[in-house]
């Protein structure tokens, strides 16, 4: 049985429907990609499964149904999102913004956790008491990416987090992210436009178009389907 299993998902906004019965799963401990032009309906996919937007059809976790449940009803389950945008409380510096995230746990497991993404993290560190609003674009996508570990999440949905970052930076968050999960056993499924980056991070793949999945598969076939790529990824 899958961690997270998603079947004929639909949404939209007002009148206007965005997905058309979605069919998506998740494993245990799996990095999952979804890929697409932009208007697809990648970012209203996680949104729907996070329970930020009303939408029909079946999201089970573990076998449980969670389609309707709020936010913090699924983080408390397993659940945490981070957004498009990064979300990361800029009125508040590093340090507070990592205890937010990890409020459900007790303060000893925070402060555990705290100085082992700070060690993931070294400039997170650094700038323990900066505010987060004044940090680089770079720096605000780590901390929004350990912000939500703090819960010690058995799902990540993770919504281009390469988007607006310089290339480097961009390979730094995917490789720190992909040891991190590997340690901490947790199941990630990211929306990402750099298909060649997500690609090389992800075990699987599902490409979306005009709000239903077209293609699906390895990461490695993908990679390797010349007719996909042109088609679809835009490679």
């Amino acid at each position: 049985m899958s961690l997270l299993e998603v079947s004929g998902l639909r949404c939209g906004y007002g009148i206007v429907e965005v997905l058309f019965g979605l069919d998506l799963s998740v494993a245990e401990g799996e990095l999952v990609v979804v890929l697409g032009a932009n208007g697809a309906g990648k970012t209203t996919t996680l949104r729907a499964i996070s329970g930020m937007i009303p939408a029909s059809g079946s999201v089970r976790l573990d076998g449980t149904e969670v389609l309707g449940r709020r936010p913090d009803q699924l983080l408390s389950a397993g659940v945490a999102h981070v957004p498009q945008g990064r979300g990361t409380i800029s009125a508040l510096s590093v340090e507070d913004n990592l205890r937010v995230g990890g409020y459900q746990r007790s303060s000893a497991e925070v402060t555990e956790d705290l100085e082992m993404w700070f060690e993931v993290f070294p400039r997170l560190s650094e700038r323990r008491t900066q505010l987060a609003g004044s940090m680089s674009g770079g720096e605000q996508q780590m901390l929004a990416i350990a912000r939500a570990f703090m819960s010690r999440p058995r799902l990540l949905l993770l919504d281009e987090p390469s988007l607006g970052l310089a290339p480097l930076v961009t390979r730094e968050v995917f490789d720190r992210l992909r040891d991190v999960t590997q340690q901490m056993g947790s199941a990630v499924l990211l929306v990402e436009q750099n298909a060649n980056l997500a690609l090389d991070f992800a075990a699987r793949a599902y490409v979306l178009e005009a709000g239903s999945i077209v293609v699906s598969g390895s990461a490695s076939e993908l990679q390797g389907d010349e007719a996909i790529q042109k088609a679809y990824l835009g490679l």
